[in-house]
């Protein structure tokens, strides 16, 4: 079982947050949808995970870091591209639940790259005694 899982997705890293829209269907109330912009770079971060990982649901407790390089010097929240990276890595079955990622360090905005913006991803598994051994979350 590999311990470690590197992961590359090119495209503008976008975040869920940042780019909702309200659909109001008729009859029903209004809701909040993702733009169009996430809902793209999640279907291309889909088929890219889909091409680099081919093992099982990791179901573990995992330590994530996560290196962005943008396209421009307009950065956004580092805290909602790891949310929208989270959810990614779970609609792929790449992790069970991001409930079970247990550290970001290292995660940052690394700079502006024009030509090649993506997110670097490195997962590594944890044994359950991980967090009984610190105390807890």
């Amino acid at each position: 079982m590999t311990k470690t899982i590197n992961l590359i997705l090119t495209g503008r890293p976008i975040t869920k947050k940042n780019s909702q829209r309200i659909v109001n269907p008729g009859k029903h109330r209004p809701f909040l949808i993702q733009s169009k912009q996430y809902l793209d770079y999640e279907k291309s971060c889909l088929w890219q995970i889909k091409g680099q990982y081919k093992g099982d649901m990791i179901t573990d407790q995992v330590k994530l870091k996560a290196l962005y390089w943008m396209p421009t010097k307009a950065f956004p929240d580092l805290a909602n591209l790891l949310g929208a990276t989270c959810d990614i890595l779970e609609k792929a079955k790449v992790i069970s639940n991001d409930k079970n990622i247990i550290s970001f360090d290292g995660s940052r905005i690394m700079g502006k790259d024009k030509d090649n913006p993506r997110v670097e991803i490195e997962l590594v598994r944890c044994q359950d005694s991980i967090i009984e051994e610190n105390g807890g979350r």
